[in-house]
Protein backbone atom coordinates (compact mmCIF):
# COMPACT_ATOMS: atom_id res chain seq x y z
CA UNK A 1 0.00 0.00 0.00
CA UNK A 2 2.50 2.39 0.95
CA UNK A 3 4.84 2.19 -2.08
CA UNK A 4 1.72 2.22 -4.65
CA UNK A 5 -0.34 5.33 -2.33
CA UNK A 6 3.83 7.53 -2.69
CA UNK A 7 3.85 6.70 -6.37
CA UNK A 8 0.36 8.26 -6.96
CA UNK A 9 1.54 11.24 -4.81
CA UNK A 10 4.69 11.33 -7.19
CA UNK A 11 2.59 11.07 -10.32
CA UNK A 12 0.72 14.36 -8.98
CA UNK A 13 3.97 16.56 -8.47
CA UNK A 14 3.78 19.37 -11.06
CA UNK A 15 7.07 18.67 -12.70
CA UNK A 16 9.61 15.57 -13.39
CA UNK A 17 12.42 16.58 -11.96
CA UNK A 18 13.83 13.20 -12.20
CA UNK A 19 13.80 13.60 -15.74
CA UNK A 20 17.26 13.80 -17.40
CA UNK A 21 18.80 16.51 -19.90
CA UNK A 22 18.21 14.73 -23.76
CA UNK A 23 18.25 16.04 -27.17
CA UNK A 24 17.57 19.69 -28.42
CA UNK A 25 13.93 18.39 -28.58
CA UNK A 26 11.24 16.02 -29.96
CA UNK A 27 11.56 14.34 -26.76
CA UNK A 28 8.42 12.37 -28.00
CA UNK A 29 9.01 11.14 -31.06
CA UNK A 30 12.38 8.66 -32.08
CA UNK A 31 13.89 11.68 -34.05
CA UNK A 32 14.98 13.10 -30.52
CA UNK A 33 17.32 9.92 -30.28
CA UNK A 34 18.31 10.45 -33.71
CA UNK A 35 19.20 14.15 -32.92
CA UNK A 36 21.44 13.28 -30.22
CA UNK A 37 24.36 11.79 -33.15
CA UNK A 38 24.78 14.93 -33.34
CA UNK A 39 24.24 16.82 -30.51
CA UNK A 40 27.37 16.25 -27.02
CA UNK A 41 25.70 16.82 -23.71
CA UNK A 42 27.86 17.84 -21.66
CA UNK A 43 27.15 15.00 -18.78
CA UNK A 44 29.84 15.50 -16.52
CA UNK A 45 29.08 18.98 -16.20
CA UNK A 46 25.21 17.63 -15.15
CA UNK A 47 26.73 15.15 -12.54
CA UNK A 48 29.33 17.42 -10.94
CA UNK A 49 25.62 20.30 -10.60
CA UNK A 50 23.97 17.09 -9.10
CA UNK A 51 27.29 16.14 -6.74
CA UNK A 52 26.21 18.78 -4.89
CA UNK A 53 22.94 17.62 -3.52
CA UNK A 54 24.43 14.04 -2.84
CA UNK A 55 26.09 14.50 0.52
CA UNK A 56 25.66 12.42 3.97
CA UNK A 57 22.99 14.06 6.31
CA UNK A 58 25.34 14.51 9.01
CA UNK A 59 24.56 17.77 9.60
CA UNK A 60 21.12 16.95 9.90
CA UNK A 61 21.74 14.42 12.44
CA UNK A 62 24.06 16.44 14.32
CA UNK A 63 20.85 18.97 14.09
CA UNK A 64 18.12 16.83 15.69
CA UNK A 65 20.64 15.60 18.40
CA UNK A 66 20.60 12.49 17.23
CA UNK A 67 23.38 9.59 16.30
CA UNK A 68 24.50 9.11 12.58
CA UNK A 69 23.07 6.14 11.79
CA UNK A 70 25.04 3.02 10.86
CA UNK A 71 22.52 1.36 8.19
CA UNK A 72 23.87 0.97 5.04
CA UNK A 73 21.66 3.22 3.12
CA UNK A 74 22.59 6.71 4.33
CA UNK A 75 25.17 7.44 2.48
CA UNK A 76 22.45 8.25 -0.18
CA UNK A 77 21.06 10.58 1.81
CA UNK A 78 20.30 14.11 -0.05
CA UNK A 79 20.89 17.85 1.21
CA UNK A 80 21.00 20.56 -0.88
CA UNK A 81 24.77 21.54 0.00
CA UNK A 82 25.47 24.30 -2.73
CA UNK A 83 22.28 25.34 -3.85
CA UNK A 84 21.66 27.63 -6.77
CA UNK A 85 22.82 31.23 -7.11
CA UNK A 86 21.02 34.10 -5.49
CA UNK A 87 18.06 35.77 -6.99
CA UNK A 88 18.06 32.49 -9.66
CA UNK A 89 14.24 31.48 -8.77
CA UNK A 90 13.90 28.96 -11.75
CA UNK A 91 16.89 27.26 -10.74
CA UNK A 92 15.65 27.43 -7.28
CA UNK A 93 12.79 25.53 -7.61
CA UNK A 94 14.64 22.51 -10.13
CA UNK A 95 16.79 22.14 -7.76
CA UNK A 96 14.61 22.02 -4.75
CA UNK A 97 11.65 20.10 -6.46
CA UNK A 98 14.54 17.88 -7.29
CA UNK A 99 15.22 16.93 -4.06
CA UNK A 100 12.20 16.70 -2.31
CA UNK A 101 10.62 14.70 -4.82
CA UNK A 102 13.42 11.89 -4.63
CA UNK A 103 13.03 12.24 -0.85
CA UNK A 104 9.20 11.33 -1.32
CA UNK A 105 9.68 8.40 -3.39
CA UNK A 106 12.30 7.06 -1.08
CA UNK A 107 10.15 7.53 2.70
CA UNK A 108 7.48 5.27 0.68
CA UNK A 109 10.47 2.63 0.06
CA UNK A 110 11.46 2.70 3.83
CA UNK A 111 7.53 2.49 4.49
CA UNK A 112 6.86 0.16 2.27
CA UNK A 113 9.88 -1.92 4.42
CA UNK A 114 8.57 -1.05 8.11
CA UNK A 115 11.73 0.75 8.42
CA UNK A 116 10.15 3.15 10.74
CA UNK A 117 13.38 4.98 12.23
CA UNK A 118 14.09 5.85 8.43
CA UNK A 119 10.76 6.80 7.71
CA UNK A 120 11.49 9.21 10.90
CA UNK A 121 14.33 10.70 10.13
CA UNK A 122 13.66 11.04 5.86
CA UNK A 123 10.56 12.94 7.01
CA UNK A 124 12.41 15.46 9.45
CA UNK A 125 14.77 16.31 6.46
CA UNK A 126 11.45 16.59 3.67
CA UNK A 127 10.24 18.88 6.10
CA UNK A 128 13.45 20.99 6.29
CA UNK A 129 13.70 21.08 2.91
CA UNK A 130 10.28 21.86 1.78
CA UNK A 131 10.16 24.87 4.45
CA UNK A 132 13.56 26.30 3.11
CA UNK A 133 11.96 26.02 -0.51
CA UNK A 134 9.12 28.17 0.82
CA UNK A 135 11.16 30.20 2.38
CA UNK A 136 14.01 31.38 -0.52
CA UNK A 137 11.58 31.49 -2.96
CA UNK A 138 9.61 34.32 -0.73
CA UNK A 139 12.56 36.05 -0.15
CA UNK A 140 13.48 35.70 -4.04
CA UNK A 141 10.32 36.59 -5.81
CA UNK A 142 8.78 38.98 -3.09
CA UNK A 143 5.26 38.94 -4.74
CA UNK A 144 2.88 35.84 -4.76
CA UNK A 145 -0.55 35.39 -6.19
CA UNK A 146 -3.26 34.27 -4.09
CA UNK A 147 -3.10 30.71 -5.48
CA UNK A 148 0.26 29.97 -4.43
CA UNK A 149 -0.40 31.72 -0.39
CA UNK A 150 -3.31 29.05 -0.45
CA UNK A 151 -1.03 26.04 -1.63
CA UNK A 152 1.78 26.78 0.50
CA UNK A 153 -0.77 27.26 3.88
CA UNK A 154 -1.97 23.70 2.52
CA UNK A 155 1.86 22.46 2.68
CA UNK A 156 2.96 23.52 5.85
CA UNK A 157 -0.62 23.67 7.94
CA UNK A 158 -1.88 20.32 7.17
CA UNK A 159 0.42 17.90 5.11
CA UNK A 160 4.06 18.26 6.52
CA UNK A 161 2.69 19.04 9.89
CA UNK A 162 0.76 15.15 9.43
CA UNK A 163 4.07 13.73 9.03
CA UNK A 164 4.53 11.08 11.56
CA UNK A 165 6.81 11.98 15.06
CA UNK A 166 9.99 9.64 16.48
CA UNK A 167 7.85 8.52 19.17
CA UNK A 168 5.39 6.81 17.00
CA UNK A 169 7.90 5.78 14.58
CA UNK A 170 10.12 4.25 17.11
CA UNK A 171 8.27 3.30 20.65
CA UNK A 172 4.90 1.51 18.95
CA UNK A 173 5.31 -2.00 19.05
CA UNK A 174 1.54 -2.88 18.49
CA UNK A 175 1.31 -5.04 14.73
CA UNK A 176 -2.14 -3.59 14.52
CA UNK A 177 -1.31 -0.32 15.23
CA UNK A 178 1.65 0.03 13.00
CA UNK A 179 -0.51 -1.10 10.30
CA UNK A 180 -2.52 1.44 11.09
CA UNK A 181 -0.22 4.10 11.40
CA UNK A 182 0.93 2.99 7.69
CA UNK A 183 -2.06 3.80 6.34
CA UNK A 184 -2.23 6.65 7.80
CA UNK A 185 1.42 8.22 6.70
CA UNK A 186 0.98 6.65 3.31
CA UNK A 187 -2.32 8.86 3.33
CA UNK A 188 0.09 11.56 4.29
CA UNK A 189 2.70 11.66 1.57
CA UNK A 190 0.13 11.21 -1.01
CA UNK A 191 -1.18 14.95 0.52
CA UNK A 192 2.07 15.98 0.48
CA UNK A 193 3.10 14.99 -3.35
CA UNK A 194 -0.45 16.94 -4.10
CA UNK A 195 -0.07 19.83 -2.16
CA UNK A 196 3.68 20.57 -3.17
CA UNK A 197 3.27 19.57 -6.44
CA UNK A 198 0.42 21.87 -6.55
CA UNK A 199 2.65 24.58 -5.33
CA UNK A 200 5.48 23.43 -7.28
CA UNK A 201 3.55 24.18 -10.93
CA UNK A 202 2.08 27.52 -9.52
CA UNK A 203 5.45 28.84 -8.57
CA UNK A 204 7.50 27.21 -12.05
CA UNK A 205 4.19 28.56 -13.39
CA UNK A 206 4.89 32.14 -12.55
CA UNK A 207 8.62 32.30 -13.56
CA UNK A 208 8.17 30.68 -16.70
CA UNK A 209 5.34 33.25 -17.82
CA UNK A 210 8.10 36.25 -16.51
CA UNK A 211 10.15 34.59 -19.37
CA UNK A 212 7.53 34.54 -21.63
CA UNK A 213 6.68 38.55 -21.01
CA UNK A 214 9.95 39.51 -21.50
CA UNK A 215 10.29 37.88 -24.97
CA UNK A 216 7.29 39.16 -25.94
CA UNK A 217 7.46 43.00 -24.59
CA UNK A 218 11.19 43.02 -25.63
CA UNK A 219 12.59 44.90 -28.68
CA UNK A 220 16.16 44.26 -27.69
CA UNK A 221 17.45 41.48 -29.81
CA UNK A 222 20.22 40.40 -27.17
CA UNK A 223 17.37 40.61 -24.30
CA UNK A 224 15.25 38.24 -26.48
CA UNK A 225 17.94 35.78 -27.47
CA UNK A 226 19.60 35.50 -23.43
CA UNK A 227 15.58 34.84 -22.76
CA UNK A 228 14.65 32.48 -25.39
CA UNK A 229 17.57 30.51 -24.80
CA UNK A 230 16.92 30.09 -20.85
CA UNK A 231 13.26 29.17 -22.34
CA UNK A 232 15.08 26.35 -24.58
CA UNK A 233 16.86 25.27 -21.55
CA UNK A 234 13.73 24.56 -19.64
CA UNK A 235 12.05 22.97 -22.50
CA UNK A 236 14.91 20.07 -21.95
CA UNK A 237 13.83 19.51 -18.21
CA UNK A 238 10.53 17.58 -19.64
CA UNK A 239 6.83 17.69 -21.23
CA UNK A 240 5.26 18.85 -17.64
CA UNK A 241 7.60 22.67 -18.23
CA UNK A 242 6.62 22.39 -21.87
CA UNK A 243 2.65 22.25 -20.93
CA UNK A 244 3.44 25.33 -18.39
CA UNK A 245 5.31 26.99 -21.41
CA UNK A 246 1.91 26.81 -23.57
CA UNK A 247 -0.14 27.77 -21.31
CA UNK A 248 -2.30 30.85 -22.73
CA UNK A 249 -4.20 33.72 -21.10
CA UNK A 250 -7.48 32.02 -19.97
CA UNK A 251 -4.96 29.95 -17.33
CA UNK A 252 -2.97 33.15 -16.41
CA UNK A 253 -4.31 35.99 -14.83
CA UNK A 254 -0.53 37.59 -15.33
CA UNK A 255 0.27 37.04 -18.59
CA UNK A 256 -1.38 37.81 -21.78
CA UNK A 257 -0.37 34.66 -23.91
CA UNK A 258 1.57 31.91 -23.97
CA UNK A 259 5.37 30.68 -24.97
CA UNK A 260 4.24 29.64 -28.69
CA UNK A 261 2.49 33.14 -29.57
CA UNK A 262 5.46 34.95 -28.23
CA UNK A 263 7.57 32.57 -30.05
CA UNK A 264 5.81 32.65 -33.38
CA UNK A 265 5.81 36.82 -32.57
CA UNK A 266 9.24 36.78 -32.73
CA UNK A 267 9.56 34.38 -35.91
CA UNK A 268 7.42 37.18 -37.33
CA UNK A 269 9.79 39.76 -37.34
CA UNK A 270 12.62 40.82 -39.29
CA UNK A 271 14.53 42.43 -36.85
CA UNK A 272 15.34 39.36 -35.29
CA UNK A 273 15.74 36.92 -37.72
CA UNK A 274 18.74 35.75 -36.43
CA UNK A 275 17.22 34.85 -33.72
CA UNK A 276 15.02 32.62 -35.63
CA UNK A 277 16.41 29.22 -36.00
CA UNK A 278 16.46 29.34 -31.83
CA UNK A 279 13.08 30.63 -31.39
CA UNK A 280 11.99 27.37 -33.61
CA UNK A 281 14.11 24.89 -32.11
CA UNK A 282 12.39 25.98 -28.92
CA UNK A 283 8.97 25.61 -30.00
CA UNK A 284 9.71 22.33 -31.73
CA UNK A 285 10.28 21.42 -28.01
CA UNK A 286 7.21 22.86 -27.05
CA UNK A 287 4.99 20.82 -29.44
CA UNK A 288 6.12 18.39 -27.53
CA UNK A 289 2.93 18.11 -25.83
CA UNK A 290 -0.72 18.57 -26.91
CA UNK A 291 -1.27 21.95 -25.26
CA UNK A 292 2.16 23.34 -27.34
CA UNK A 293 0.08 21.71 -30.98
CA UNK A 294 -3.31 23.62 -30.11
CA UNK A 295 -1.51 26.95 -29.55
CA UNK A 296 0.06 26.78 -33.23
CA UNK A 297 -2.94 26.15 -35.20
CA UNK A 298 -4.64 29.01 -33.09
CA UNK A 299 -1.81 31.00 -33.63
CA UNK A 300 -1.69 30.11 -37.63
CA UNK A 301 1.71 28.60 -37.02
CA UNK A 302 1.93 26.52 -39.99
CA UNK A 303 1.40 29.39 -41.86
CA UNK A 304 4.09 30.94 -40.56
CA UNK A 305 6.49 27.70 -40.99
CA UNK A 306 5.46 27.62 -44.86
CA UNK A 307 6.48 31.13 -45.69
CA UNK A 308 9.73 30.38 -43.69
CA UNK A 309 10.58 26.83 -45.39
CA UNK A 310 9.22 28.30 -48.99
CA UNK A 311 11.89 31.83 -48.79
CA UNK A 312 15.07 31.04 -50.33
CA UNK A 313 16.44 34.30 -48.46
CA UNK A 314 16.27 32.56 -44.99
CA UNK A 315 19.49 30.66 -43.57
CA UNK A 316 19.34 26.92 -44.05
CA UNK A 317 19.87 26.66 -40.29
CA UNK A 318 16.67 28.57 -39.96
CA UNK A 319 14.59 26.43 -42.52
CA UNK A 320 16.10 23.12 -41.25
CA UNK A 321 14.50 24.14 -37.54
CA UNK A 322 11.47 25.19 -39.65
CA UNK A 323 11.45 21.54 -40.71
CA UNK A 324 12.06 20.03 -37.48
CA UNK A 325 8.81 21.89 -36.08
CA UNK A 326 6.96 20.83 -38.45
CA UNK A 327 8.62 16.93 -38.18
CA UNK A 328 7.13 17.55 -34.64
CA UNK A 329 4.08 18.56 -35.51
CA UNK A 330 2.85 15.62 -37.58
CA UNK A 331 4.60 12.60 -35.83
CA UNK A 332 3.11 9.60 -35.99
CA UNK A 333 3.47 8.99 -32.32
CA UNK A 334 1.86 11.95 -31.36
CA UNK A 335 -2.13 11.12 -31.79
CA UNK A 336 -3.67 14.73 -31.22
CA UNK A 337 -1.61 15.91 -34.16
CA UNK A 338 -3.55 14.15 -37.04
CA UNK A 339 -6.26 17.03 -37.24
CA UNK A 340 -4.34 20.14 -38.08
CA UNK A 341 -6.67 21.24 -41.23
CA UNK A 342 -3.91 24.23 -41.82
CA UNK A 343 -1.00 21.62 -42.63
CA UNK A 344 -3.44 20.01 -45.41
CA UNK A 345 -3.69 23.13 -47.09
CA UNK A 346 -0.22 23.72 -47.12
CA UNK A 347 1.28 20.27 -47.48
CA UNK A 348 2.26 20.99 -51.21
CA UNK A 349 4.34 23.84 -50.29
CA UNK A 350 5.75 22.11 -47.26
CA UNK A 351 6.78 18.82 -49.31
CA UNK A 352 8.26 20.67 -51.87
CA UNK A 353 10.68 23.34 -49.90
CA UNK A 354 11.36 20.18 -47.75
CA UNK A 355 12.10 17.91 -51.37
CA UNK A 356 14.75 20.98 -52.09
CA UNK A 357 16.02 21.50 -48.57
CA UNK A 358 16.66 17.26 -48.65
CA UNK A 359 18.48 18.14 -52.22
CA UNK A 360 20.15 21.16 -50.94
CA UNK A 361 21.71 20.17 -47.64
CA UNK A 362 25.08 21.04 -46.78
CA UNK A 363 24.66 18.93 -43.31
CA UNK A 364 24.19 15.71 -41.86
CA UNK A 365 21.77 17.43 -39.80
CA UNK A 366 19.87 19.42 -41.51
CA UNK A 367 19.30 16.30 -44.30
CA UNK A 368 17.87 14.65 -41.12
CA UNK A 369 15.57 17.03 -40.10
CA UNK A 370 14.26 17.82 -43.55
CA UNK A 371 13.97 13.83 -44.26
CA UNK A 372 12.40 13.50 -40.97
CA UNK A 373 9.39 15.85 -41.64
CA UNK A 374 8.89 14.22 -44.70
CA UNK A 375 8.98 11.23 -43.35
CA UNK A 376 6.51 12.09 -41.02
CA UNK A 377 4.31 13.40 -43.28
CA UNK A 378 4.04 10.12 -45.48
CA UNK A 379 2.22 8.70 -42.70
CA UNK A 380 -0.04 12.02 -41.82
CA UNK A 381 -1.99 12.07 -45.30
CA UNK A 382 -1.52 9.52 -48.16
CA UNK A 383 -1.71 12.59 -51.27
CA UNK A 384 2.01 12.77 -49.66
CA UNK A 385 3.31 9.97 -51.57
CA UNK A 386 1.86 11.11 -54.40
CA UNK A 387 3.05 14.22 -54.69
CA UNK A 388 6.80 12.86 -53.96
CA UNK A 389 6.56 10.64 -56.43
CA UNK A 390 5.86 13.36 -58.38
CA UNK A 391 8.40 15.68 -57.71
CA UNK A 392 11.43 12.72 -57.90
CA UNK A 393 11.64 12.05 -54.08
CA UNK A 394 13.06 8.82 -55.05
CA UNK A 395 16.07 10.01 -56.99
CA UNK A 396 16.99 12.81 -54.63
CA UNK A 397 16.73 10.51 -51.31
CA UNK A 398 18.72 7.82 -53.25
CA UNK A 399 21.37 10.26 -54.82
CA UNK A 400 21.66 11.60 -51.22
CA UNK A 401 22.84 7.96 -49.62
CA UNK A 402 25.96 8.47 -51.95
CA UNK A 403 27.06 11.45 -49.94
CA UNK A 404 28.66 10.48 -46.90
CA UNK A 405 28.26 14.61 -45.84
CA UNK A 406 24.67 14.17 -46.29
CA UNK A 407 23.88 10.70 -44.96
CA UNK A 408 26.16 8.69 -42.65
CA UNK A 409 24.08 7.27 -40.09
CA UNK A 410 21.26 5.21 -39.73
CA UNK A 411 19.09 7.84 -38.35
CA UNK A 412 19.10 9.08 -41.44
CA UNK A 413 19.21 5.69 -43.10
CA UNK A 414 15.73 5.29 -40.97
CA UNK A 415 13.88 8.10 -42.47
CA UNK A 416 14.82 7.42 -46.06
CA UNK A 417 13.70 4.00 -46.04
CA UNK A 418 10.53 5.19 -43.76
CA UNK A 419 9.88 7.44 -46.80
CA UNK A 420 10.50 4.82 -49.65
CA UNK A 421 8.39 1.78 -47.49
CA UNK A 422 4.95 4.28 -47.46
CA UNK A 423 5.58 5.03 -51.01
CA UNK A 424 5.96 1.55 -51.96
CA UNK A 425 1.90 0.87 -51.69
CA UNK A 426 1.88 3.34 -55.25
CA UNK A 427 2.33 1.03 -57.57
CA UNK A 428 3.64 3.58 -60.15
CA UNK A 429 7.01 3.61 -57.43
CA UNK A 430 8.04 0.03 -59.00
CA UNK A 431 9.42 1.57 -61.64
CA UNK A 432 10.97 4.43 -60.29
CA UNK A 433 12.90 1.94 -57.70
CA UNK A 434 14.50 0.27 -60.64
CA UNK A 435 15.00 2.58 -62.49
CA UNK A 436 17.30 4.63 -59.43
CA UNK A 437 19.03 1.08 -58.66
CA UNK A 438 16.58 1.38 -55.41
CA UNK A 439 16.76 -2.15 -54.94
CA UNK A 440 20.15 -2.59 -54.49
CA UNK A 441 20.13 0.65 -51.72
CA UNK A 442 16.82 -2.01 -49.93
CA UNK A 443 19.41 -4.72 -50.07
CA UNK A 444 22.21 -2.19 -48.67
CA UNK A 445 19.36 -1.49 -45.59
CA UNK A 446 19.07 -5.05 -45.14
CA UNK A 447 23.11 -5.37 -43.85
CA UNK A 448 22.62 -2.09 -41.58
CA UNK A 449 24.88 -2.19 -38.41
CA UNK A 450 25.82 -0.02 -35.81
CA UNK A 451 28.94 1.01 -34.75
CA UNK A 452 29.16 2.70 -31.53
CA UNK A 453 26.53 -0.09 -30.18
CA UNK A 454 24.52 2.41 -28.27
CA UNK A 455 20.95 1.30 -27.69
CA UNK A 456 19.68 4.20 -29.74
CA UNK A 457 21.93 3.11 -32.80
CA UNK A 458 21.38 -0.40 -32.24
CA UNK A 459 17.26 0.01 -32.03
CA UNK A 460 17.80 2.78 -35.32
CA UNK A 461 19.39 -0.27 -36.95
CA UNK A 462 16.71 -2.48 -36.60
CA UNK A 463 13.91 -0.35 -37.82
CA UNK A 464 16.14 0.34 -40.88
CA UNK A 465 16.21 -3.86 -41.23
CA UNK A 466 12.48 -3.66 -40.49
CA UNK A 467 11.61 -1.18 -43.12
CA UNK A 468 13.75 -2.13 -45.48
CA UNK A 469 12.22 -6.07 -45.38
CA UNK A 470 8.49 -4.16 -45.42
CA UNK A 471 9.50 -2.19 -48.92
CA UNK A 472 10.91 -5.04 -50.12
CA UNK A 473 7.82 -7.46 -49.68
CA UNK A 474 5.47 -4.05 -50.85
CA UNK A 475 7.51 -3.77 -54.42
CA UNK A 476 7.49 -7.14 -54.97
CA UNK A 477 4.28 -7.44 -56.34
CA UNK A 478 6.02 -5.99 -59.48
CA UNK A 479 7.71 -8.68 -60.92
CA UNK A 480 10.90 -6.83 -62.12
CA UNK A 481 11.47 -5.57 -58.79
CA UNK A 482 11.45 -8.96 -57.80
CA UNK A 483 13.77 -10.34 -60.13
CA UNK A 484 16.09 -7.80 -59.89
CA UNK A 485 16.20 -8.52 -56.04
CA UNK A 486 16.64 -12.62 -56.63
CA UNK A 487 19.82 -11.59 -59.21
CA UNK A 488 21.33 -8.84 -55.89
CA UNK A 489 21.18 -12.41 -53.37
CA UNK A 490 18.49 -10.34 -51.57
CA UNK A 491 16.68 -14.10 -51.10
CA UNK A 492 19.49 -15.34 -49.51
CA UNK A 493 20.31 -12.17 -46.78
CA UNK A 494 16.58 -12.10 -45.85
CA UNK A 495 17.30 -16.00 -45.10
CA UNK A 496 20.43 -15.43 -43.03
CA UNK A 497 18.33 -12.49 -41.03
CA UNK A 498 15.66 -15.26 -39.99
CA UNK A 499 17.83 -18.32 -39.30
CA UNK A 500 20.55 -16.09 -37.29
CA UNK A 501 19.59 -13.74 -34.20
CA UNK A 502 22.87 -11.66 -34.22
CA UNK A 503 22.20 -10.71 -37.67
CA UNK A 504 18.91 -9.06 -36.82
CA UNK A 505 19.72 -8.46 -33.01
CA UNK A 506 17.07 -10.93 -31.80
CA UNK A 507 14.45 -8.62 -33.28
CA UNK A 508 10.81 -10.24 -33.49
CA UNK A 509 9.80 -7.23 -35.69
CA UNK A 510 13.05 -7.74 -38.24
CA UNK A 511 12.26 -11.56 -38.55
CA UNK A 512 8.04 -11.35 -39.32
CA UNK A 513 9.40 -8.48 -42.00
CA UNK A 514 12.07 -10.99 -43.32
CA UNK A 515 9.90 -13.90 -43.70
CA UNK A 516 7.09 -12.11 -44.95
CA UNK A 517 9.49 -10.67 -47.49
CA UNK A 518 10.60 -13.77 -48.14
CA UNK A 519 7.33 -15.41 -49.05
CA UNK A 520 6.67 -12.51 -51.36
CA UNK A 521 9.73 -12.90 -53.21
CA UNK A 522 9.28 -17.17 -52.88
CA UNK A 523 6.06 -16.38 -54.64
CA UNK A 524 7.72 -15.53 -57.75
CA UNK A 525 11.01 -17.30 -58.13
CA UNK A 526 10.92 -20.38 -55.57
CA UNK A 527 13.81 -22.16 -57.60
CA UNK A 528 16.25 -19.47 -55.10
CA UNK A 529 15.26 -21.68 -52.30
CA UNK A 530 16.60 -24.99 -51.07
CA UNK A 531 14.23 -27.30 -49.50
CA UNK A 532 14.35 -27.23 -46.48
CA UNK A 533 14.83 -23.18 -46.11
CA UNK A 534 11.28 -23.72 -48.45
CA UNK A 535 10.12 -26.03 -46.05
CA UNK A 536 10.48 -24.20 -42.58
CA UNK A 537 10.46 -20.84 -43.84
CA UNK A 538 7.41 -20.61 -46.53
CA UNK A 539 5.19 -23.54 -46.50
CA UNK A 540 4.52 -23.03 -42.86
CA UNK A 541 2.03 -20.79 -41.31
CA UNK A 542 3.71 -17.58 -41.01
CA UNK A 543 3.27 -18.05 -36.92
CA UNK A 544 5.06 -21.55 -36.85
CA UNK A 545 8.06 -20.07 -39.14
CA UNK A 546 7.80 -17.01 -36.79
CA UNK A 547 8.28 -19.52 -33.51
CA UNK A 548 10.81 -21.67 -35.26
CA UNK A 549 12.95 -18.93 -35.76
CA UNK A 550 12.60 -16.95 -32.83
CA UNK A 551 13.50 -19.86 -30.51
CA UNK A 552 16.63 -20.96 -33.05
CA UNK A 553 19.88 -21.27 -31.18
CA UNK A 554 22.85 -20.30 -33.15
CA UNK A 555 25.73 -22.49 -34.25
CA UNK A 556 29.08 -21.11 -33.69
CA UNK A 557 31.08 -24.39 -35.30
Amino acid sequence: MGPDRCGQALLQIGINMMALPGGRHLDSIPLQEQRLHFMQVDSVQRWMEDLKLMTECECMCVLQAKPISLEEDTQGDLILAGGPGPGDPLQLLLKRGWVISTELRRIGQKLAQDRWARVHSMSVRLTCHARSMVSEYSTISRTASQEMAQAEKLLMENALSSLPSRRECLQVENEHVLKSMKACVSETLSMLGQHFGQLLELALTREVQALVRKIDTSDNIYITESTTGNLFSLTQEGAPLCRIIAKDAQSLSFQPEGGVVALFKVCRQDSFRCLYPQALRTLASICCVEEGVHQLEKVDGILCLTDILTDDSHSEATRAEAAAVVAQVTSPHLSFTQHLTSFLENMEEIVTALIKLCQEASSGEVFLLASAALANITFFDKMACEMLLQLNAIRVLLEACGDKQRVDTPYTRDQIVTILANMSVLEQCASDIIQENGVQFIMGMLSEKPRSGTPAEVAACERVQQKAAVTLARLCRDPDVAQEAVRLSCMSRLIELCRSPSERNSSDAVLVACLAALRRLAGVCPEGLQDSDFQQLVQPRLVDSFLLCSNMEESFV
